[in-house]
Formats: structure tokens, C-alpha cells, sequence
């Protein structure tokens, strides 16, 4: 009896340990949210001239346009990649690989982020030759053809990247992806009304970057302060000035 006591009681302090722990891993962690936009006029989109490749060339019904400079009406900006940097992050590798599909001849997603680690899982959806050849500075470059039947291929990138770097198709020119590897997961791409929402940020101060491909290197950073609850930060693209 004396022993049952007693183990029901470590049960009990175990419990409520963990729960304690579970609280406190809530209250520091919190979520960085904002919106991009661009105050200007948006540049001219240039049409894709993919009738070199019958497959591509039938594969849409309307002309396809450049991919670099997503944005609406009101300004907002598609596929802008937001990520903190300097994160002491102690977390796994995601089980779940990033998706990078070939389809109508465009990489999907044109923009996105992955952990370092993480597979890569590289889909051909088009009935034809694709050749996938990836631009990163630290890690080791990939180079290798999926004809048609080759539906699937893995990769790794092992290392992080200090900036967002592209993947090109040598056969269809005009295809490119670009993609961060991070050695932590708060990173997050915009959607079509310019929004993005990194949740789980250990509670602390950072350094966040706003990187889109149109601007390159001219990227816009900020410091937060992450704490329990929301935490907004928006970001304004502007057209650089002429010397």
C-alpha cells in the first residue's frame, strides 16, 4: 500500500510537471504576422515564350506571363519569403518533404521554404523532358534530367543558405523556383493578398527579413519582439531611386 502511495503520488507530480511545462512552452511562444505590399507601379509582365516545346506551348489556354512580380490591385505582394534569422533552434527535421512539382511547364511553388534536412520531393507532372538543375552557394549542386517517365525524384539540401537561391530548368529556360533553406522553421511565404503568419517563435528578439525576387539583394529587415499572443509587422516595398 505504502509503495502504491507512493508511486501515485510521483505519478501525480509527474503530471502536473508536464503540464507546467506545456504552459510555459504556450506562453513563449507567439506568432509574427504582417503584410507586403509595394507603393508604385507595378512593372510591365513579360510574356513566356514557351512554343519552342509543343507540350508546354498547348499545356494553357491563355498567355502565360513572368512569375517575378506578383501583385495586386491594391498593392499587396504575392510569394514575398519572410524568415527570421539568428533562431537558436534545438527542434527535428520536418518528416514531411517540401513538394516541388513541374507542371504546364512552371515550377509550383515559385517561391518556398524548407528546413535544412528536410527531403525535397521533386514531382514531373508534364509529359515531357524536364532537367532540374539547383544554384545554391553552400550546398552541393544538383543536375539531372526527368524525362517524361520519370514522375518523382528526391533531394537533400543538408545545409542552410544564407539567402534564398533558385532552381532552373536547363531545358525550358524560362522556368525557375526560388527557395530558402533554413536551419529553423519560422520562415513563411505571402499569399495572394500579401499576408503571412509565422507561428511558434520562441519568445525573444530577432532580426526578420523581407525578401522578394524582383528586389534580389535589396531585401527589407526589421526587429521583433516575439512574446505571447501576435506580434504584426508589415513591410513596404518602394521603387529604388535614380542617381
Amino acid at each position: 500500500m505504502i509503495f502504491k502511495g507512493l508511486f501515485m503520488k510521483n505519478i501525480k507530480s509527474l503530471s502536473i510537471m508536464i503540464s507546467i511545462g506545456l504552459l510555459v512552452a504556450s506562453i513563449d511562444a507567439g506568432t509574427l504576422k504582417g503584410h507586403v505590399k509595394y507603393d508604385g507601379k507595378a512593372p510591365k509582365k513579360k510574356k513566356l515564350r514557351m512554343d519552342a516545346d509543343p507540350v508546354c506551348g498547348s499545356s494553357h489556354s491563355s498567355p502565360v506571363l513572368s512569375e517575378n512580380f506578383k501583385m495586386a490591385s491594391d498593392g499587396s505582394m504575392a510569394e514575398a519569403l519572410v524568415y527570421l534569422k539568428n533562431v537558436k533552434y534545438n527542434g527535428g527535421v520536418p518528416s514531411e518533404p517540401a513538394v516541388l512539382d513541374q507542371k504546364g511547364c512552371i515550377y509550383m511553388p515559385h517561391v518556398f521554404g524548407m528546413v535544412a534536412g528536410q527531403e525535397l520531393l521533386i514531382k514531373n507532372s508534364d509529359a515531357t523532358l524536364h532537367n532540374i538543375h539547383s544554384m545554391p552557394k553552400v550546398n552541393k549542386e544538383f543536375n539531372f534530367a526527368m524525362p517524361k517517365v520519370v514522375k518523382e525524384k528526391k533531394a537533400t539540401f543538408s545545409k542552410s543558405e544564407p539567402d534564398p537561391f533558385y532552381i532552373k530548368c536547363d531545358v525550358h529556360p524560362w522556368m525557375k523556383t526560388w527557395v530558402l533553406v533554413s536551419d529553423h522553421p519560422y520562415f513563411a511565404v505571402t499569399d495572394a493578398k500579401g499576408n503571412f503568419s509565422i507561428e511558434g517563435i520562441p519568445a525573444g528578439t530577432y532580426e526578420v527579413v523581407c525578401w522578394q525576387e524582383k528586389f534580389g539583394k535589396r531585401t527589407l529587415t526589421a526587429e521583433v519582439t516575439i512574446g505571447e499572443g501576435d506580434t504584426t509587422k508589415d513591410f513596404v516595398f518602394t521603387r529604388p531611386k535614380k542617381k
